[in-house]
Formats: structure tokens, C-alpha cells, sequence
């Protein structure tokens, strides 16, 4: 039965690494990256974790149109991994796009998780318990994290904080079965 986990954490907490190591040894797993090498830091963290990763796992690029994507890879794959949600998020306010366009959009990787036809696990920054931001573009930013934050981890069966590299459970549900389509009346 498909299973969706959410990892939150700080920088530097073991989320990706704990990600990676809660995936199955076997099956069609894809990774989902939403980073892109914009300098010379963010390269050689792409490529740490690249080697982290199993070689017989698919690997794909996705910085903006996440859940279209996702919704290509579910019927090929029995598990989804994507890393992460914070620079997605991150990537859409760069571009320009509106709070509603974002929060609609993650709403419909909500409704995604929910449908269960893949295992789906999410890694994002938890960013509300750091510094106030300085910005309005900050504040912003945080601000609608913490909404998508909010909406995947209630989407979600599992949700990990990880905290100093030890993953600290703060919801676990049993995977709710698919429903039918019991529209067919008795005689």
C-alpha cells in the first residue's frame, strides 16, 4: 500500500540522508530534485548528494512544475522521493509567482498525496523557528512555507522532525486504504 512521509528540520539535520534511507532496497524509486546549481556551493551539494543516492534510482530535475511532474512519475514508479519542498517554494517566488498561484499549487500536491498511487516522501526547512526575517521578500517567503508546510504534512501519513540527525516522529498514521467507487446500488 502506498505511504507518504514528510521530513522537516533545520539545515544540517540529516533530513535528505534520512530520506534516502527510508526508501525501500528494491523497486522504481525516483528522485525528484528541485535545486538548481545557481554557484559553485549549491553544485557540490547536488553532486554530495547525487553520490548518496542508489545508482538504479531515477533521477529528475523538477524546479517549478512540481506536482505536473509528479503526476507523470507516479504510474512508473512505486516510490517518489522529492528534495525538497523549500526550494521549490523558493524557486516560484523567484520567478514571480503570486501567494494564490503557490498555495494553489500546493493544494494540488496535496490532493496528489492523497490519492495513493505512489509512496511519496517530501523533505522541507523548517523555517518558523529560525530568525525573523530582515525582508518583506523574507517574510514572504517564510511565511508561505510554512502554509505549504502545513498542507503536506496534514496530507501526509508520516511526519519526522529531524533534529541534530535523529528523526523525532510527530504523526503517524496507518495509510488509509484507496476508496472504490461504490456507486453501484444492491437488488
Amino acid at each position: 500500500m502506498a505511504s507518504s512521509l514528510f521530513i522537516l528540520g533545520g539545515a544540517r539535520s540529516g533530513k535528505s540522508r534520512f530520506a534516502v534511507d527510508e526508501q525501500p532496497s528494491r523497486g522504481r524509486i525516483a528522485f525528484v530534485a528541485t535545486a538548481q546549481p545557481g554557484d559553485g556551493d549549491m553544485a557540490r551539494r547536488i553532486a554530495r548528494h547525487q553520490a548518496e543516492r542508489p545508482r538504479h534510482w531515477t533521477t529528475v530535475e523538477e524546479p517549478l512544475a512540481l506536482v505536473a511532474r509528479l503526476t507523470e512519475l507516479e504510474a512508473q514508479h512505486d516510490a517518489i522521493v522529492v528534495d525538497c519542498v523549500t526550494l521549490w517554494v523558493s524557486n516560484r517566488v523567484l520567478r514571480g509567482d503570486g501567494d494564490d498561484a503557490i498555495l494553489d499549487e500546493a493544494e494540488a500536491l496535496a490532493k496528489l498525496i492523497e490519492r495513493r498511487r505512489a509512496s511519496f516522501t517530501f523533505v522541507s526547512n523548517e523555517v518558523g523557528e529560525g530568525v525573523h526575517p530582515e525582508t518583506a521578500t523574507g517574510i514572504r517567503f517564510r511565511d508561505l512555507l510554512g502554509f505549504v508546510n502545513q498542507r503536506v504534512a496534514t496530507a501526509c501519513d508520516r511526519v519526522v522532525l529531524m533534529v541534530a540527525g535523529i528523526p523525532v516522529t510527530i504523526k503517524s498514521e496507518t495509510p488509509r486504504p484507496e476508496r472504490r467507487d461504490d456507486t453501484a446500488q444492491a437488488p
